[in-house]
């Protein structure tokens, strides 16, 4: 099979697309398989790593911008289709996924024109803008939450999970003895967390709490919270801008406080960690308090909006849940009841039947 992978920016989008990528090979060592993304977006800096090619295209997202953004995009859309175009005549692929995120766009639409089967992966409950637009020229839309169908042809739906990245569907079920606190918000960080942890260090220094940590903060904020980490008397080595190595951090991890992006819900549930989950409250129809939501209503997350997000309330939360293993252990438990692996083998699996191709059994 040769397959094209379209999207990114974010690794919410990333993430699954390299799962898929990963899953093939190793099903296949002469799959062929490519990514479509923009330069500015993650797929940049972490697919050379990871030994896979990329090919970018010169697009803007749309969400967010006024009037004039928006007709500013439509040059951006026509440039974009052209080098899509070239992208798919050189690589000549089986069949493009689409991923999300604005770098699909122009990779789909001209996937459609030109009459090569495509699939969708929607990996949140509220299906984003890209998705919507192009779920109707799809041969197959595949979901992580069922809920989100409602956006698409029924008769196209189907639900496979989110696909997890290697190693992450190997986790010990048992809880380290003492185990770190992970701190991340999405590739990217997110600053609201970043202050909130920064302001929440000196509370934990009074209450005689020193846990080992583990913050990736993003790019943007990386200084400036090692910083406030070493003046709270806690190690600055414990934050990093990135974190390459996400099965050993999670493994490491007794508790986690994150945003509720479906691919951090689905590595969460897979691996079992408890989880203190802030929602970023501008998401597209705010799908990350929806994702959020299914996690505490089954007993494995805690969801502390960011509206109420402090420093003395989530240190109260942390020093409570790190005091409560018997707790953590049930929260752990909960969400490994809701993980759903094997969703790369059976997202590829739908490829084939799109294609007429032989399944892969066990799937």
């Amino acid at each position: 099979m040769r397959l094209l992978l379209a999207g990114g920016g974010t690794g919410g989008h990333l993430f699954p697309a390299v799962a898929l990528a990963q899953q093939l090979l190793r099903q296949d060592n002469t799959a062929a398989v490519r990514f479509v993304g923009t330069e500015r977006g993650l797929e940049q800096r972490l697919l050379p790593q990871l030994g896979f090619d990329l090919s970018t295209v010169d697009m803007v997202g749309v969400v967010g911008r006024g009037w004039r953004g928006r007709f500013e995009v439509v040059p951006k859309l026509a440039k974009s289709l052209v080098q899509a175009k070239k992208i798919l005549s050189e690589f000549k692929p089986d069949v493009v996924v689409g991923v999300g995120g604005y770098a699909s766009v122009p990779v789909l639409t001209m996937a459609k024109l030109t009459g090569l089967p495509y699939l969708i992966h929607e990996q949140n409950a509220i299906p984003g803008l890209s998705n919507r637009l192009l779920g109707k020229g799809a041969q197959r839309v595949c979901l992580s939450f069922a809920d989100s169908g409602n956006g698409f042809i029924a008769d196209k739906t189907v639900v496979t999970g989110n696909p997890l990245r290697e190693g992450l569907d190997n986790i010990s079920a048992e809880l380290p003895k003492i185990g770190k606190l992970l701190i991340f918000g999405g590739s990217r960080g997110a600053r609201a967390i970043n202050q909130a942890v920064c302001e929440m260090l000196p509370l934990l220094r009074e209450k005689n709490l020193s846990p080992a940590i583990l913050h990736q903060t993003g790019e943007a904020d990386f200084e400036s919270t090692r910083q406030s980490y070493r003046d709270a008397g806690f190690d600055g080595k414990q934050v990093v801008p990135f974190i390459d190595d996400m099965a050993k951090a999670y493994s490491d991890a007794s508790l986690v406080i994150c945003r509720a992006g479906a691919t951090t819900l689905a590595e969460l549930t897979a691996c079992g960690r408890p989880a203190i989950l802030i929602p970023y409250p501008h998401a597209t129809g705010d799908h990350q308090t929806a994702n959020a939501k299914s996690l505490k209503r089954a007993g494995a997350a805690v969801l502390l909006p960011q509206t109420e997000l402090t420093a003395e309330r989530l240190a109260k939360l942390v020093k409570n849940l790190l005091a409560d293993r018997q707790t953590l252990r049930h929260m752990a438990a909960q969400g490994r009841q809701l993980g759903q692996p094997g969703a790369a083998a059976r997202i590829l699996n739908e490829c084939r039947k799109v294609l007429g191709f032989p399944l892969v059994e066990g799937v």
